[in-house]
């Protein structure tokens, strides 16, 4: 299959006042054309982030590319000028924000906000423009469509101002659409409508998608592929099959114990990850999950497992196999933290 994203060693830092926070260490995937990958993992994991150093939308400074390449379509993006990287944004690729409500301009009509996109990468008409901003918003499932594009947001519900900002994704028909955790401000009905569409529209279109939530539920029915990622590193990676039947990391692992399954012989008690994510300002020897793993080694305080194979299309950052290896203790974190 073609590749239509490779990344490669990405680390992305912003000096603060209280120090340098290293929000994404190292990370490296590739992206196939049509696949949808998922990336999960806690706030402040570098999810966000790491795909924002991809548009280069990140605020720099503070924020800063200190290391990596990020190759789309074959083109280096960390190389491009900025009338490359503007021709790029919103034409090959796509972006869904994570709230409509501060994404969206609220003094203009959502039928001008899908049309900007048009004008700039497009040689379309007035009139073309016009047609397209309505087959989009039809396309997105918004009623009425010719009657709502001098709609403002404000007379939007979130569901569909969410739909709106997918139509502006997709104006240029993308290669390549991010959408940043598009479904965490809406109720659960309407997120399931999101996701469905998001979804169907990908079948449709054959573009590629990387979709970045917290929520494992989105990911089990939408994603091909899953990076997890924890302290700004890519912790396993499986295809998303693979991951919910055979998770290999002590982080994984707590993830999928913490969300109801409904496919499960009989209930189980949730339970949850003790302990908070590290200090990303300071330098983390060893493991950074070893303070709240329950799985832990003296190996894991000292050295930094590395991600390797371990099965096919399966790699893990662990020095310990979950599936043999013995629970140290219920709660590491306290026992570290008395230390």
């Amino acid at each position: 299959m073609t590749k239509v994203l490779e990344v490669r060693n990405l680390r992305t830092h912003f000096n603060t006042s209280k120090g340098t926070v290293k929000a994404v260490n190292g990370i490296s995937y590739e992206l196939e054309a049509g696949e949808t990958l998922g990336i999960v993992g806690e706030s402040g994991s570098g999810k966000s982030v790491g795909v924002m150093s991809l548009m280069k939308l990140i605020p720099m400074p503070p924020g800063e590319i200190v290391e990596g390449e990020a190759w789309f379509e074959g083109k280096d993006i960390f190389k491009m000028s900025e009338s490359q990287l503007e021709d790029m944004r919103g034409n090959s690729m796509g972006m869904i924000f994570q709230d409509p409500m501060t994404s969206l301009n609220p003094i203009m009509t959502v039928g001008r906000q899908i049309g900007e996109a048009l004008e700039r990468h497009t040689k379309m008409t007035k009139d073309q423009v016009k047609n397209r901003t309505i087959e989009l918003l039809e396309l997105v499932g918004i009623p009425m469509a010719a009657d709502r594009i001098n709609n403002y947001p404000i007379q939007f519900s979130g569901g569909m101002r969410q739909r709106v900002m997918i139509a502006i994704g997709l104006a240029c028909d993308p290669k390549l659409l991010i959408a940043d955790e598009p479904t965490t401000a809406l109720d659960v009905t309407i997120q399931a409508q999101i996701t469905d569409l998001i979804a169907k529209l990908q079948k449709e279109l054959g573009m590629s998608v990387i979709w970045i939530t917290h929520d494992l539920g989105v990911v089990a029915g939408i994603a091909d592929r899953v990076l997890v990622m924890y302290a700004g590193r890519i912790v396993e990676e499986a295809t998303v099959e693979e991951l919910f039947k055979n998770p290999r990391h002590p982080y994984t692992l707590g993830l999928l114990k913490s969300v109801p399954r409904v496919d499960a012989d009989r209930p189980e008690k949730l339970q949850s990850i003790d302990g908070m994510p590290p200090d990303m300002t300071k330098e983390l020897v060893g493991c950074p999950f070893y303070a709240r793993c329950n799985y832990r080694t003296d190996k894991c305080l000292s050295q930094e497992p590395k991600l390797e194979e371990v099965g096919s299309k399966h790699r893990s950052a662990c020095f310990v196999d979950v599936r043999s290896a013995k629970r140290t203790t219920e709660n590491p974190y306290q026992q570290v933290t008395n230390l």
